[in-house]
């Protein structure tokens, strides 16, 4: 069965990364949703894509740089829609009570790239492990140190690329995670396959156009990540009838 992954919430028609997005992939039916968190100056875990709070609040500066309480001032809804003004940055556990109550597929995104983040691995295994979340997360970052930290843990993993990798799936074993978060143009038909062969998950990311979700839900991809749940959901049905 090939899941559906809301990318930062239903992202295409809410405010990427906020409760309203997460509630909208929830009732659009997605089977579960893609995140990411960063630490603030206080070393609080906040749910946002970008090292800076500029783009999708009206506020300015790193997230390294200000406490939570100046973020949870923010708006991060307004730069979308009118309609979303207000919207806050939640804090990772603010998701993760709510996956509680919620069952869904929880793809956490480490988004320390660029900006090293001391401990957030320790920090976001102790939430997910505080709410009993384990079985339903998996965590994935760029950062393939980070990962291999991480691969101790009881808790899913899966490495983030672009680029045209030789045989992913060896690389996963030698990480030691259980999936390949590639982008679309990362990977092909053939090499889903051989992967998923290898027992290792291809969530592929971020496929919005129908084309492209029709190939990759023929593919048999483990799940495709996307801005659109909804319209994703309608392709899959029309496509394998479910």
């Amino acid at each position: 069965m090939c899941r559906i992954i809301a990318h930062r919430g239903s992202s295409g028609t809410h405010p990427e990364n906020t409760m309203s997005a997460f509630e909208e992939a929830r009732r659009a039916g997605a089977d579960g949703i893609e995140l990411d968190v960063h630490l603030t100056k206080d070393q609080k875990l906040v749910v946002i894509h970008d090292e800076w709070v500029n783009r999708t609040t009206n506020g300015q500066g790193y997230i390294q740089d200000l406490t939570f309480n100046e973020i949870n001032q923010l708006d991060a809804g307004s730069w979308f829609s009118e309609a979303f003004q207000g919207e806050k940055i939640p804090e990772l556990s603010d998701v993760l009570s709510w996956s509680v109550n919620h069952p869904m597929i929880l793809n956490i995104e480490l988004k320390n790239i660029f900006i090293d983040y001391p401990g957030i691995e320790k920090l976001v295994t102790q939430e997910v492990k505080r709410f009993g979340l384990e079985d339903q997360v998996i965590l994935s970052s760029f950062n393939h140190v980070s990962l291999k930290k991480l691969s101790q843990q009881d808790i899913k993993l899966a490495m983030l690329y672009t680029a045209k990798l030789v045989d992913p799936w060896l690389y996963a074993e030698y990480l030691g995670v259980s999936g390949l978060h590639p982008g679309m143009h990362s990977i092909d038909v053939q090499m889903v396959k051989k992967a998923k062969d290898a027992g290792v998950d291809v969530r592929i990311y971020t496929v919005n156009e129908e084309k492209d979700m029709v190939r990759w839900f023929k593919a048999g991809c483990t799940a495709i990540i996307t801005d659109f749940p909804e319209k994703a959901r309608q392709v899959r049905y029309k496509v394998l009838g479910y």
